[in-house]
């Protein structure tokens, strides 16, 4: 492929990473008063229902993963983006526009489906790349991501405050201005020599979870990671909602917290990362990560001022070094024709985290935050994440122990 038709290519998939993710993040500060609206509830209803729309978004994610990476080996990457690019415009037009909050579920599980365009937009690098490029190329991903989930809560705090459906309507004209983008300037990537039929067998992702159970010395770690991702949910999924609760915030300041708190992650997960992995080890690196996790989240629940929120939220965003370590562990115990998928495996066990913890968690803090409950606690999600982690912790040391590290 010509050097100008790959560089047309590559940022295409910037952009739309970028704005998938934006999706993301766009929704988080303006959900509450949207469901509240359609509901005519209060924060501890609308929160229940915040969890099965992100449940519903995540089982279709988890699903649809694999079925639209074989789709795009069957029928190029081109026309798989294109039509995700579509269906994402549709989705934040049908919540944009949602008379009520079944409409509302329509948008989340067509988004569910379309937003799972993360493999496609993988294998289109791949697909442009050389060897000597290919993983500075796959950076763009993780960059894009990053950036989206900085801008989306900012875009959606600031237009939120003139409405909590006018950040949905500015979503939907980004993505089809990139759709048509798309559509006009950017090329195939994949020739038709090199693609493959179809098979609903490999479009499956319970089958990733089989690879790991060959390798026993790696199940600790793959347990703390499910656990973790899990204990993340206390953040990901109530954070609106605690926010607005306890501090009284609204959807701007909401944004703006997010958005701070992505900052910190970007210079933690891009820079500091490379630097506080090799002198602690890796072994102290994930020990000392899950127990930040365990006492960041404890101190979510128990802190009363703004200021101590984020003086709290630094210490959590240097919890995020056990992940990668965790991760890089995994690896070292696998061989190198099993990296995929090993890899792959994991990426289903956090996918499946995403079905259970946001539904857990919200559900939690609508049951001791809602009118004449037994008991009035909106931190008891962090308190859960914290069990979680520490859990986690008892198990990562253990692990050590046993194998002398």
């Amino acid at each position: 492929m010509p050097k100008i038709k790959s560089q047309a290519g590559l940022l295409f998939i910037f952009i739309t990473v970028v704005l998938d993710s934006i999706g993301l993040g766009i929704i988080i500060p303006v959900m509450p008063a949207l469901i509240r609206e359609l509901i005519h509830g209060d924060l501890s209803q609308a929160s229940a229902y915040g969890g099965w729309l992100t449940f519903c978004y995540a089982f279709m994610q988890f699903f649809f993963a694999a079925i639209l990476g074989n789709l795009s080996d069957h029928y190029g990457r081109r026309p798989v983006l294109l039509c995700s690019l579509f269906g994402f415009t549709i989705n934040y037009l049908l919540i944009g526009f949602a008379p009520s909050i079944f409409w509302l579920f329509v948008g989340r599980l067509v988004a569910g489906v379309t937003g799972a365009s993360h493999t496609v937009a993988a294998a289109y690098i791949a697909d442009v790349s050389t060897k000597e490029n290919k993983a500075q190329n796959f950076g763009l991903l993780g960059a894009a991501f990053g950036l989206g989930f900085i801008i989306g809560p900012v875009i959606g705090g600031i237009l939120g405050h003139y409405g909590p459906r006018v950040p949905f309507f500015a979503a939907a004209g980004l993505t089809f201005l990139n759709f048509l983008y798309g559509y006009f300037v950017v090329p195939e990537s994949l020739p038709k020599e090199h693609r493959r039929n179809f098979r609903w067998i490999n479009a499956n992702p319970i089958g990733s979870f089989r690879h790991i159970k060959k390798y026993p010395i790696i199940m600790p770690l793959v347990v703390c990671i499910f656990l973790i991702n899990i204990a993340a949910h206390a953040v990901q999924s109530t954070w609106s909602y605690f926010t607005m609760e306890k501090f009284h915030w609204n959807e701007r300041m909401v944004g703006y917290s997010l958005g701070v708190i992505g900052i910190l992650l970007t210079i933690v997960q891009a820079g500091l990362i490379r630097v506080i992995i090799p002198k602690l080890g890796l072994a102290k690196s994930i020990v000392t990560g899950l127990f930040l996790n365990c006492i960041s989240l404890f101190a979510f629940g128990i802190v009363d001022t703004t200021l101590l929120l984020f003086v709290t939220s630094i210490f959590y965003v240097f919890a995020g070094i056990a992940g990668p370590a965790m991760q890089s562990s995994i690896s070292n115990h696998t061989p190198a024709n099993e990296q995929g998928q090993i890899q792959g495996g994991l990426t289903s066990i956090i996918s499946l985290t995403a079905i259970i913890g946001p539904l857990v968690m919200t559900s939690l803090f609508s049951f001791f935050t809602k009118k004449n409950g037994p008991m009035y606690l909106p931190g008891a999600p962090f308190y859960l994440g914290s069990l979680l982690a520490l859990i986690a912790v008892i198990i990562a040391i253990n692990y050590f122990r046993q194998n002398n590290q």
